[in-house]
């Protein structure tokens, strides 16, 4: 085991690890014997248990310090993000965009412009943070800097998550099973508490609610995309996320958007929506593969976006009246 580890109590361990008892639950170790170290607590095991769950004491510790050694870079948290900044590249043909911008934690910035203008692209230079390396020629900055090669390769903790228009489970789980299975492999503590979170907070945006039994392959677009929005808001710690048209999805989508921005993620949307669009403190738009303009939300805009608010609660009113069958229109 690592050197720190082997020096600790059970005790301390666990004030470190709250999880720990998880990574014995996983392996089929219900109940630790008692004992001052864990190197002691292994040793009591019986031989039977072990020849039960296929493990010797040797493979064990050293499943153990792994695990160990994940969830002490896991605490050290994922790499700080203050800002993300785009430098202009190229459009499809080849005239320079004159812009560079950088965005904050918290904000929402709608991605605008005709089908095939270019928005996907923009995604997904910011998604491998490219560097001058793309079709376009862009960079992007992390704060304010060139980010390190560990951070545009990395396979976990990368600091970009994208919610794509398509959400296709091929895996035989349910909900449930699915959710574990990432909360296990992201070392959270508390996997039963996170599953339940994460379908709770799932049900409030999707239209129709599903449980945690139900398969992940019988799941609606709406229901999809709900849960992997709870998914990213509960247990990715990417502070950037991408979405592409969330508009789509037949999901509360301004909830959704609070919820992302409540965990104080950068938000990119590309959008054909002028609620969502106007949702953003600004907008990029797109023409011909370029971007051709950023627009700043005025308060006159805003405006406007309450009244579309009040069109939109309406059309829902009468979308859930379709669903359930009944008449709809105005009544005296």
């Amino acid at each position: 085991m690592n050197s720190r580890h082997h020096e600790l109590t059970i005790s301390e361990l666990l004030a470190l690890f709250p999880g720990l008892p998880d990574f014995f639950e996983a392996q089929g170790i219900c109940a630790l014997p008692q004992a001052e170290s864990i190197e002691e607590s292994l040793a009591l095991l019986p031989d039977d248990l072990l020849e039960d769950i296929g493990m010797s004491r040797g493979y064990l510790l050293q499943s153990l310090d792994s695990y160990l050694a994940e969830q002490a870079r896991s605490n050290r948290g994922q790499e700080t993000v203050n800002s993300i900044t785009i430098v202009g590249g190229r459009s499809k043909t080849g005239i320079q965009e004159p812009f560079t911008l950088t965005l904050s934690p918290g904000e929402v910035i709608a991605i605008v412009g005709p089908t095939g203008s270019g928005k996907s692209r923009f995604l997904a230079d910011i998604e491998w943070l490219a560097q001058g390396d793309s079709l376009t020629g862009r960079r992007i900055l992390i704060n304010n800097a060139t980010p390190a090669p560990q951070l545009r390769y990395a396979i976990d903790n990368k600091i970009v998550a994208q919610l794509s228009q398509n959400m296709n489970f091929v895996m035989d789980l349910s909900v449930d099973e699915f959710i574990r299975m990432h909360a296990e492999s992201r070392l959270a503590g508390n996997v039963t508490g996170i599953s339940a979170q994460v379908i709770e907070l799932a049900n409030t945006l999707a239209g129709e609610r599903f449980s945690g039994n139900m398969p992940v392959t019988a799941l609606s677009g709406g229901q999809s995309r709900a849960l992997m929005i709870a998914d990213v808001a509960c247990l990715s710690n990417s502070p950037v996320v991408l979405i592409d048209e969330i508009e789509n999805a037949g999901i509360d989508r301004k909830q959704a958007l609070a919820l992302l921005t409540g965990k104080n993620k950068i938000v990119l949307m590309a959008t054909h929506d002028p609620i969502l669009a106007l949702m953003g403190q600004r907008r990029i738009v797109f023409k011909n593969g370029g971007i051709a303009g950023i627009i700043e939300t005025n308060e006159a805009e805003r405006s406007t976006l309450a009244r579309f608010e009040l069109m939109d609660a309406e059309l829902n009113n009468a979308r859930r009246a379709l669903r359930d069958g009944k008449i709809i229109g105005y009544t005296s």
